[in-house]
């Protein structure tokens, strides 16, 4: 069974002095507007990079709880950063390294089950699959 997400950019003018807007079809997020100051120049908006960082932090998130369950654990909380690094390469940008940054509230949980099902969860979210760049983990088990 396929299930089909749907979001839509809209965008005008040029690369530099142009402006767009993203909306998803939940309406989460309704014509958020994004432009070349908000991806390079720290200006109000949003931007690709951002929006992979939050999907790639609530897609490992849910994963990790997923993977957890079948452990026989429940978190009572877990708090995911993604840290999207944008770099200038040979033929223009790539996305060359994700960071996720885990901090995890397990109740039972030892050290090495902690870093063995955090691991599993970077490996198999869908959205680690998808990106074609380096991704580590930095996880802490808070007791």
């Amino acid at each position: 069974m396929a299930i089909i997400k749907k979001a839509s950019a809209h965008w005008e003018g040029d690369l530099k002095t142009g402006i767009g807007s993203i909306s998803t079809e939940t309406g989460v997020l309704r014509e958020a507007p994004y432009g070349f100051k908000a991806r390079f120049e720290g200006g109000k908006g949003t931007n690709p990079e951002e929006l992979i960082g939050a999907a790639h932090a609530g897609c490992f998130s849910m994963a990790f709880s997923m993977i957890l369950g079948d452990a026989g654990l429940k978190a009572d909380s877990i708090d995911t950063n993604a840290e999207v690094t944008l770099d200038q390469v040979e033929g223009g940008f790539a996305i060359t390294a994700v960071k996720l940054v885990l901090k995890a509230k397990i109740p039972g949980a030892t050290q090495d089950q902690f870093n063995e099902l955090s691991n599993k969860a970077k490996e198999g979210c869908p959205v680690s699959k998808v990106l074609n760049a380096k991704i580590t983990l930095d996880a802490t088990l808070v007791s």
